[in-house]
């Protein structure tokens, strides 16, 4: 098993140095998915939500949340994020987000796309959870991870077309 980069020698938690770590393009992409009722489906359709548009509004909270990673994860270097990217795609059983994150630095963007997707799907939630409590925000998982010294990451596609 691979040592664990964030612990040191005496266990404590600690900040990987990345000094020593070459500058390299990099780019991950994340997605979630928020299922809901088909009533709550279908007012978003309808653009018949109690506060507006939750997509949209969805998309930007996870452009804002990816710029703030490093405040919210105690362990991550901050970024000089070069594009933050959020779609939010209405479907049958709800909504599909997926975020994009790119840097130009010695690592990578993982953590920021992951935290742009979570915010968009508890966006998604906090828009419509007057008309539906019961929804489920599910599957969070890096999809896409490319640069750095550990090389291109891609999750491989189910070939039943589940999680």
């Amino acid at each position: 098993m691979t040592q664990l980069t964030h612990i040191d020698d005496e266990g404590r938690a600690k900040m990987v140095d990345t000094s020593d770590k070459a500058i390299s393009s990099r780019r991950a992409v994340a997605s979630a998915r928020v299922l809901m009722s088909a009533e709550t489906v279908q007012a978003i359709r309808e653009n018949q939500t109690p506060k507006g548009d939750p997509l949209e509004t969805a998309r930007l909270a996870g452009v804002m949340a990816a710029k703030r990673t490093a405040e919210l994860i105690p362990l991550c270097h901050p970024l000089p994020l070069t594009h933050v990217d959020v779609r939010a795609e209405l479907q049958e059983t709800g909504v599909y987000l997926e975020a994009e994150a790119s840097t130009n630095a010695q690592t990578g963007v993982e953590m920021e796309a992951l935290t742009a997707v979570s915010l968009a799907a508890l966006t998604v939630y906090d828009m419509c959870k007057a008309l539906d409590k019961s929804m489920t925000i599910t599957d969070l998982r890096l999809e896409l991870k490319t640069g750095g010294k550990s090389g291109d990451y891609r999750r491989e596609a189910n070939p039943k077309g589940t999680s």
